[in-house]
C-alpha cells in the first residue's frame, strides 16, 4: 500500500473516532487515556519532525543559495520567487475579500458578541502576543540576528525569518569565497551530508506518520468536536470555498499557462504532501516532505526547489493571507462596522504583508489578525468567535500554503529553464 494511503487512513480514522467519542470527552477515563497515551504520541511525532527543521533549513537554504550564487543566478531566481509570491498572495486575498462582500457570512451570524468579554485562556494568550508585538522598525532590525545559535533555538518556536536570513547570507558568502570551478570544498560536502542525514531522520519519522496523524487529528476532534463548525457554517464555508478557488482555479491557470505543467498531474503527484500538511497544520513540519516531493515526484531542479521551498515555508502563505482578509471583513460584518473601500484596500495590503510574516506553525496567524482588527477599528476580542473553528481552518489553509510553495517552485523552475534555453539554444534538457 502506498504511503499516502496510510496517511489518508490515519487521517480519516482519527476524524471518525474523535467525532464518535467527542460526546464522552468529559468522561474521566477517556480524558485520561487521551492525555496519557494519544496526546504524547502526537507530540512525539511532531517533535521528530521539528527536531530536524533547523539543520534541514540551514543546509538546504545554504546549498540552494550557494549553487545559485556561484552561477550568478540568485538575483533572478529571488526576483521571480518574490514576484510570484506577491502575485499569488494578492490574488488569494482579493478572492477572499470578494467572496465575503458577495456572500456576507457575518450577516448570518447570531451569537451574542457580549459573551466575548469573558476571558478565555486562548483569548488572553492572543492579547498577550499582540501587546508584545514588535514595532515595524524593531522587526526589521531583528531580521539580522546577532547570535546565530540563539536564533536557531528561536526558530524551533516559529521565529524562522531571522534564521533564514542568516542562512541566506551564509550561503551567499560561500558562493563568493569558494572557487566554483575547483573540487567540492569540505564545507559543501558537510552541508550535503547534513541535508541527507536530515532527510533520513524525516524518513524515520514518516514510518510512524499514520499513527502520529491519527493521534493529532483524534485529539483535535475529540476535544472540540464538529459542532462549532456547524455554528460558524457560513464563515467556514466562505473560507473553504476561497481556498478551493485558489487551489483549483488560480493555481490551475498558473500551472497550465505559465509553468506548462498539467495541473491535475501536478496535484496528483503532490497528494501525499497535501495530506501531511492538512494533518499537521504546519508549513515548517511539512517542509521536509515538500522538498522530497519536489525532487522525487515533480522533478524540479534541486537548486531552485531548495531555495524557493525553504523560503516559501515562511514567506509564502497564500492560504493564511486569504484567511486573514476573510476574517477581518467577517468580524466587521458581525459588529456592524461598514469598512470603506480605502479600509478594505488597507486590509488587502496588510493581509499580504501579514501572510509573508506569519510563522509556519499552528495558529501562527491569529495574533496578526488581532493587529489587523485594531487597525480598522474592530474590537480585537471578536477573534474569540472563530477560535473554535480555527484548528480546522488552520489545517485547510496550511494545505494551500504548502501547495502554493510547490506551485511557485514550479513557476520559477520553468522561468529559469526558459532563461537557460534562451542563452543556450542547443540545450534540450527535459521539462520537470
Amino acid at each position: 500500500m502506498a504511503r499516502h494511503h496510510w496517511l489518508l487512513g490515519g487521517l480519516l480514522l482519527g476524524i471518525l473516532a474523535g467525532a464518535f467519542l467527542h460526546p464522552y470527552s468529559d468522561q474521566p477515563g477517556l480524558a485520561y487515556s487521551n492525555q496519557t497515551f494519544l496526546q504524547p504520541i502526537g507530540q512525539i511525532f511532531l517533535r521528530l519532525i521539528f527536531v530536524t527543521v533547523v539543520p534541514l533549513v540551514f543546509s538546504a537554504l545554504v546549498l540552494g543559495v550557494y549553487e545559485l550564487g556561484k552561477s550568478r543566478g540568485l538575483g533572478k531566481i529571488a526576483r521571480q520567487a518574490i514576484f510570484y509570491t506577491v502575485l499569488a498572495s494578492t490574488v488569494s486575498v482579493l478572492v477572499g475579500i470578494t467572496s465575503v462582500n458577495l456572500l456576507r457570512p457575518g450577516a448570518q451570524f447570531t451569537l451574542d458578541t457580549g459573551k466575548l468579554q469573558g476571558q478565555s485562556s486562548s483569548l488572553l494568550n492572543l492579547k498577550k502576543s499582540v501587546s508584545e508585538a514588535k514595532s515595524l522598525s524593531q522587526a526589521i532590525v531583528e531580521l539580522i540576528p546577532n547570535n546565530p545559535v540563539d536564533t536557531a533555538a528561536k526558530a524551533l518556536g516559529g521565529e524562522m525569518l531571522p534564521f533564514m536570513v542568516f542562512s541566506f547570507l551564509f550561503g551567499l558568502a560561500l558562493s563568493r569565497v569558494l572557487d566554483p570551478h575547483g573540487p567540492s570544498p569540505v564545507i559543501i560536502q558537510f552541508l550535503e551530508q547534513l541535508l541527507a542525514v536530515s532527510m533520513k531522520m524525516i524518513d524515520f519519522a514518516l514510518r510512524i506518520a499514520p499513527v502520529g496523524i491519527f493521534a493529532i487529528v483524534f485529539n483535535t476532534v475529540f476535544l472540540f468536536g464538529v459542532g462549532i463548525i456547524q455554528t460558524l457554517f457560513y464563515f467556514v464555508a466562505v473560507v473553504v470555498a476561497g481556498l478551493l478557488f485558489q487551489q483549483f482555479v488560480v493555481y490551475t491557470v498558473l500551472l497550465k499557462y505559465v509553468a506548462r505543467y498539467p495541473p491535475w498531474e501536478f496535484f496528483r503527484r503532490c497528494r501525499e504532501v497535501y495530506l501531511y500538511a492538512f494533518s499537521t497544520a504546519s508549513s515548517n513540519a511539512t517542509l521536509p516532505l515538500t522538498l522530497e516531493i519536489a525532487q522525487r515526484e515533480l522533478r524540479l531542479p534541486s537548486t531552485v526547489s531548495r531555495f524557493v521551498l525553504t523560503v516559501g515555508a515562511t514567506a509564502n502563505q497564500n492560504g493564511t493571507a486569504l484567511f486573514e482578509g476573510v476574517t477581518v471583513l467577517f468580524l466587521a460584518q458581525v459588529y456592524g462596522v461598514d469598512l470603506s473601500l480605502f479600509q478594505q484596500i488597507q486590509v488587502v495590503f496588510m493581509s499580504i504583508l501579514a501572510g509573508i510574516g506569519t510563522a509556519g506553525v499552528p495558529g501562527g496567524s491569529l495574533p496578526l489578525i488581532m493587529i489587523l482588527l485594531q487597525t480598522v477599528g474592530i474590537p480585537p476580542e471578536g477573534i474569540g468567535l472563530i477560535l473554535g473553528a480555527d484548528r480546522f481552518l488552520d489545517m485547510c489553509r496550511t494545505t494551500l500554503n504548502v501547495s502554493g510553495d510547490l506551485v511557485i517552485a514550479a513557476l520559477v523552475s520553468k522561468s529559469s529553464q526558459d532563461d537557460q534555453k534562451s542563452e543556450d539554444p542547443n540545450d534540450a534538457s527535459p521539462r520537470p
